[in-house]
């Protein structure tokens, strides 16, 4: 299965997605550390990708969520966005009810 279909693919099966650098227990980078710690505050169940591990999601996932940056979120198929938007919904209250409504909690 070539990347993009594997990308698809995780994205499809999995209510709500974090790919991230390293893993929610021991993140790679001050960000990714962030947004799984709002995941976590917020008690969702969510299925993360390690893109350090596996360099043709990390190459390939930019061009087909049009967003450069990671970590990225995606719930019930649709990209949040990185750290910065994740926390700030998280702040607001958003993230919570978004994670509800995807059966994430």
């Amino acid at each position: 299965m070539d990347a993009l279909a594997e990308i698809e693919q995780t994205i499809n099966e999995n209510p709500v997605v974090l790919f991230m650098k390293g893993t929610p227990d021991f993140p790679q980078c001050g960000f990714s550390m962030k947004a799984a710690e709002a995941l976590r505050a917020c008690d969702a169940k969510f299925t993360y990708i390690d893109i350090l591990a596996s360099p043709e999601i990390r190459a390939n996932l930019p061009s087909y969520s049009n967003w450069p940056t990671f970590p990225q979120l995606f719930i019930r198929g649709e990209l949040i966005g990185g750290c910065d938007i994740v926390v700030d919904l998280y702040q607001k209250g958003e993230l919570e009810k978004m994670l509800s409504a995807a059966g994430a909690r």
